[in-house]
């Protein structure tokens, strides 16, 4: 039973409730930032890590914070990793974290957050609350790199430019291209681009539900005419 818990937990953070593709939250960093694969990379792993990390703290103490002050106390949670996770980032990876900007303390504002540190962790034991965290994050991370890739390859004709700001000057090698005659959309990099490569992903995730939903359907008409 407890397997079956978990594995719900993962199946819903990754894709059957996956805060950007079904819950629409977060869309200000998933629309701003995922211009390229590893901006959205970036962004995707620090919010997995405050998520994470948030949901953990946030269980450990749910049975200390009064209803009263509940919230407050979540926000000053996360704000508190949101900022270790950017004072790590302008050590070590300078380079992305100039380029992410803004987007990195804003995820103090990202709903998927606190909203997972409301209706999950503060009802949950710390190991169900961190598979939650884990889950989700890799989710909306999933969809950043998603988004990203799409504008970038339709955009500029590349995948994975700038991988070293990540990985590393050995990671400048690991830049695909389509070729220097590659003429990209210049719409895909720009913020219109990215509301229609949401758009793009939704439907096309929205088919393949379908699908699955009709197919099951049909097994259960299936089993039900043989018995």
């Amino acid at each position: 039973m407890a397997d079956t818990g978990y594995s719900k937990l993962i199946k819903d953070g990754l894709w059957s409730n996956n805060q950007a593709l079904v819950a629409l939250l977060g869309l200000c960093p998933l629309l701003a930032v995922t211009n390229t694969a590893i901006n959205g990379l970036g962004l995707g792993i620090a919010t997995t890590l405050v998520l994470t990390l948030s949901n953990v703290t946030v269980s450990l103490i749910r049975n200390l914070v009064r209803p009263e002050v509940r919230l407050p106390v979540f926000v000053l949670v996360i704000a508190s990793f949101v900022t270790a996770v950017e004072l790590s980032m302008n050590a070590w990876f300078y380079g992305l974290y100039k380029v992410l900007g803004i987007f990195i303390p804003l995820i103090v504002t990202n709903c998927a957050i606190i909203g997972r540190a409301e209706a999950f962790a503060s009802k949950n034991n710390l190991f169900r609350s961190a598979i939650d965290g884990l889950a989700m994050g890799a989710g909306f991370t999933f969809a950043l790199v998603a988004l990203g890739s799409l504008r970038e390859i339709v955009g500029m004709g590349t995948l994975l430019s700038q991988a070293h700001l990540m990985f590393g000057e050995g990671a400048r090698g690991l830049t695909l291209t389509l070729g220097e005659d590659f003429n990209g959309m210049l719409l895909a990099i720009l913020p219109p681009g990215a509301f229609l490569g949401l758009g793009f992903m939704i439907a096309l995730k929205n088919v393949i539900d379908g699908r699955a939903a009709s197919r099951k359907v049909k097994v259960v008409l299936a089993e039900a005419q043989t018995s």
